[in-house]
């Protein structure tokens, strides 16, 4: 080294780095933004009408029922951004012809057991049927036997039997909002008159039944209609005779119909509630 040169020296710090932490902060921060969204969420649903308010806890109550019924349509964000312009809501629909459904099958049930209780049928040739349908709940009063339980023969003049029966009916579906609609229906044997056929027996035989039920407690307004079949609708087709063709019916319609459907769709929203039903895209 020559004289008079100065030395330089170079030092190099060793920077030591913290310890790999791997994914962790992604899912915390996942959290933290899911918490935002639901918080944001909760904000959105409390500022909306009650109808989709109910639909929002309608998705959260069956997140399953809601998404089959669910179908593609007009995005309702678009429309200023507001859900608020919903003007049907198929969970409240749904929620509402299931309760309709439970008190039907409640009300067959009660006609059941005091039916049975009470022994109004024993000893007689006659039957009650009490069946909840897609239709509604329908109640049958038919002959059973040689067919003068319920009806005297070929007359309009309804049974001691049939009218206790029709009692203990009207108690049970008079708090219901249901309207009740009256058939009555005969066997084919042409009747003896000309003056006089079937569709008349059959119009006068449930008009007799619609006066008992009044009288028994049933609201006169929710009778909706009173109609005769005749022969022509048998519950035996292939026997045409038979005595349980003659019979009284009451149908009890559905107030909530059976098919659902939006008047406008989000698919936004469908996959937000069900993105925080989920807890995040973690």
């Amino acid at each position: 080294m020559a004289s008079g040169q100065s030395i330089i020296i170079v030092k190099k710090k060793k920077v030591m780095h913290a310890a790999h932490h791997g994914g962790s902060w992604k899912v915390a921060y996942a959290d933290f933004v899911t918490a935002l969204m639901a918080f944001f969420m909760v904000m959105w649903i409390m500022g909306m009408d009650q109808d989709t308010k109910d639909l929002v806890q309608g998705y959260f109550q069956n997140p399953v029922g809601f998404k089959k019924g669910y179908a593609g349509g007009a995005n309702m964000l678009s429309q200023g951004n507001s859900i608020t312009s919903i003007q049907l809501s198929r969970t409240v629909l749904l929620r509402s012809r299931l309760r309709e459904e439970d008190r039907l099958q409640a009300v067959r049930r009660a006609i059941d057991l005091e039916l049975a209780r009470d022994g109004f049928l024993e000893g007689l040739n006659a039957a009650v049927e009490v069946v909840v349908t897609e239709d509604g709940l329908r109640i049958e009063m038919m002959e059973t036997g040689q067919g003068d339980t319920f009806f005297e023969k070929s007359s309009a003049r309804l049974g001691p039997a049939l009218e206790d029966v029709l009692r203990l009916i009207a108690r049970q579906i008079a708090p219901l909002s249901n309207g009740v609609v009256v058939e009555g229906h005969t066997d084919s044997m042409p009747f003896g008159r000309l003056d006089y056929s079937n569709w008349e027996l059959s119009v006068d035989r449930a008009n007799a039944a619609r006066r008992v039920l009044i009288a028994a407690g049933l609201p006169a307004d929710h009778v909706v209609g009173v109609i005769g079949y005749a022969e022509r609708r048998p519950k035996f087709v292939e026997r045409p005779l038979d005595p349980e063709n003659r019979r009284i019916s009451l149908l009890l319609p559905f107030d909530t119909p059976k098919q659902f459907e939006l008047d406008v769709d989000s698919e936004d929203l469908v996959e937000a509630l069900d993105l925080i039903s989920r807890g995040g895209g973690q």
